[in-house]
């Protein structure tokens, strides 16, 4: 459910280091499975900036809409814009076809700071 491979925000997104050196982020299953059936995601456009900590877009689904915060702070390269003809996505593969946004990173780094998934896993449990 927590994806070795990852590093996670308190926030409930999930960051993926890529090959290029850039991120991915999403929701993570919890957060999803927290919102319920998904139905618009509203993500920044390429070329803007992100800072981390910061709202960056919206989750809306059926029960309530939910910010999205930038994992760590640097310069949008893409949005997943298949989210926006199939939003459902998030729901039914958070971590792969789900994802949200890619960016390049101002400190590549940060994403050392953020939380392994035994310690997401354990935050996750803490608050249930």
């Amino acid at each position: 459910m927590y994806p070795e491979d990852l590093r996670f925000t308190p926030e409930h997104e999930w960051v993926r280091l890529l090959a290029s050196g850039n991120v991915a982020f999403g929701i993570t299953h919890f957060a999803q499975e927290a919102l319920g059936d998904i139905v618009y995601v509203s993500l920044p456009k390429p070329g803007s900036k992100v800072v981390a900590g910061d709202s960056c877009g919206e989750v809306e689904s059926t029960k309530s809409v939910s910010d999205i915060y930038a994992p760590v702070t640097g310069h949008v390269v893409a949005s997943n814009a298949e989210l926006d003809d199939s939003p459902e996505t998030v729901n039914t593969d958070p971590y792969n076809s789900g994802w949200m946004v890619e960016v390049r990173p101002e400190d590549p780094s940060a994403i050392e700071g953020l939380l392994t998934a035994d310690a997401y896993r354990d935050l996750v449990e803490k608050s249930a």
